[in-house]
C-alpha cells in the first residue's frame, strides 16, 4: 500500500506569537530546495608568505532556498489567501517585536530559521484581477537556540566557545579558573557578554564562554 504523500510545512516555533503561528502547507512540493553553508576564515597577519594561516572564529548559519507554486484557479479564490500568510512570517510580529523564527519541514528536511527574503510573483489572474496563480521565492537563514546548539555539540576544550550557566555564589573568576584554569581570563567572559560589574551574577544566567584561540 502506498504511503501518504507529505507535504512541506512551515509553523512557528517561537513562544508568545500574536499572528497565526501555521501550521501552512505547500500546495504542491517544491521540485528541489538548496541548503547553502558559508565558513568564514580570517587571514592573520603574515609577512613574507602567499598564503597566510587563516584563523576560525564563528560560523554562520546554513540557509535555504526553495520555491513553491500554488495554484487556486479551479478553487475560484484568491491565491493570495494561501501565500499571504507565509509572506506574513517576513514580518514583524506584535508580541515578538520582530519576525518569529520558523520551522520548514518536509522528509528528513527539518530546518529552523528566519524567513530572510521572500518574493512572491502572480503568474494568472481572473478576469476581475484577482490573482489565482503565483511562485514564491523564499529563503531562510538558519537560526537555533545557543542553548540548544551547546546541547547538540558540546564543546570541552577552552579553544570551543560553549555556554555556562551560573551557580549560586559564582563568580567570573571562579568561571574562569573553571573553563580556563587561569581565574585571570575573567575579563575575557566579562566582555563576550557585556558585563560591566563582574561581581553581579544571577543563578541561572547564561554566559557565552568565548574561545582562547591559539
Amino acid at each position: 500500500m502506498p504511503s501518504q504523500l507529505s507535504k512541506l510545512m512551515i509553523k512557528v516555533i517561537d513562544d508568545g506569537i500574536q499572528g497565526n503561528p501555521g501550521p501552512f502547507y505547500a500546495l504542491f512540493n517544491p521540485k528541489e530546495y538548496a541548503l547553502s553553508k558559508s565558513v568564514p576564515w580570517t587571514p592573520q597577519d603574515s609577512s613574507g608568505v602567499d598564503a597566510p594561516a587563516l584563523q576560525f572564529t564563528t560560523g554562520q548559519g546554513e540557509t535555504l532556498d526553495l520555491e513553491l507554486f500554488f495554484d487556486t484557479f479551479e478553487r475560484n479564490h484568491a491565491v493570495t489567501d494561501l501565500t499571504g500568510p507565509i509572506h506574513n512570517l517576513a514580518l514583524i510580529d506584535a508580541g515578538l517585536h520582530r519576525p518569529p523564527r520558523v520551522l520548514v519541514s518536509w522528509g528528513k528536511l527539518k530546518f529552523e530559521g528566519h524567513i530572510e527574503s521572500v518574493n512572491q510573483r502572480f503568474t494568472m489572474f481572473r478576469s476581475d484581477g484577482v490573482p489565482v496563480r503565483a511562485t514564491m521565492s523564499i529563503k531562510l537563514r538558519e537560526a537555533v537556540d545557543p542553548h540548544d546548539q551547546a546541547q547538540r555539540r558540546p564543546r570541552e576544550s577552552p579553544d570551543h566557545a560553549k555556554l555556562h550557566a551560573v551557580r549560586r555564589g559564582e563568580t567570573l573568576q571562579s568561571i574562569a579558573a573553571k573553563e580556563y584554569d587561569d581565574p585571570g581570563q575573567w575579563r575575557r567572559i566579562a566582555d563576550a557578554n557585556g558585563i560591566d560589574d563582574p561581581f553581579r551574577l544571577e543563578p541561572g544566567q547564561r554566559l557565552l564562554v568565548p574561545p582562547i584561540l591559539r
